[in-house]
């Protein structure tokens, strides 16, 4: 079976913009479009399915969802597609393509994918990629936001932005620092604030952040053990190797 976008819902959108989360490094995509989906009180759109994608239902307070779904704002003039599962390699052209066609058959006026990038020093910057120069120059304006110069960038948000730039359609993938180990609120958070500055959002973060805060003070609290427990078996290895030896 083919990739089927499939609508729930019809909603009069005017030029909507549309925001994809997947999730890759630090569940960044997924957990900012989650975010995005409670606090603006978003509707049901759809669902993406295919028998090409992993056989599983996301359950939420008690209810069964196809993992891969889309949501609408028609206050905010929004669509957020966002998926639960990771998009098999074999698919993603496939699905990036379907996503295209979805955005133009929706009149939508401008893409942006929402994720995350490797650490590369203090976690305090969102990287950018626009299909354009006119939304790389804009996006520069932002606080906290870099351009990536050279470099690569793969799955669906890559295959957007290659299509985009090709046609001329407006694609933005905003990449916010993340830890690999672990789910990263603090860098949905981040690449959250991004994206109230460009679409004017009035979005608290707060949640996230005080989230983050719980997850590294767990994650800090794991480690201290693992290194407490580390010179404990050094301690007693030494003890051990220092005893007398019978042959």
């Amino acid at each position: 079976m083919a990739i089927k976008i499939i609508k729930t819902a019809k909603p009069r959108l005017k030029k909507p913009i549309l925001i994809d989360g997947f999730p890759g490094l630090g569940l960044v995509g997924t957990v900012a479009a989650s975010y995005l989906v409670e606090k603006l009180k978003m509707q049901p759109m759809g669902y993406i399915d295919s028998d090409q994608f992993p056989p599983l239902a996301a359950v939420h307070n008690y209810h069964p969802h196809y993992p891969a779904r889309l949501y609408f704002s028609q206050k905010h003039n929004l669509i957020i597609l966002l998926s639960e599962f990771i998009v098999p390699i074999s698919t993603v052209h496939e699905l990036s393509e379907a996503i295209y066609a979805f955005a133009k058959k929706e009149k939508v006026s401008k893409i942006i994918s929402l994720g995350g990038i490797t650490i590369k020093g203090e976690q305090d910057m969102v990287y950018v990629i626009a299909s354009d120069e006119k939304l790389r120059l804009e996006m520069e304006k932002l606080p906290s936001v870099q351009s990536i110069k050279e470099g690569a960038t793969t799955g669906v948000t890559g295959v957007l932005l290659a299509r985009g730039a090709i046609e001329n359609f407006p694609v933005i993938s905003l990449l916010a620092e993340a830890h690999e180990e672990f789910m990263d609120p603090k860098a949905a958070s981040m690449v959250l604030e991004t994206l109230k500055g460009i679409l004017r959002l009035d979005v608290n973060t707060h949640e996230l952040e005080e989230e983050s805060a719980k997850i590294h003070e767990k994650m800090q609290d794991v480690m201290d053990k693992a290194k407490a427990s580390h010179a404990h078996y050094k301690k007693a290895e030494a003890s051990q190797s220092l005893g007398p030896m019978y042959g």
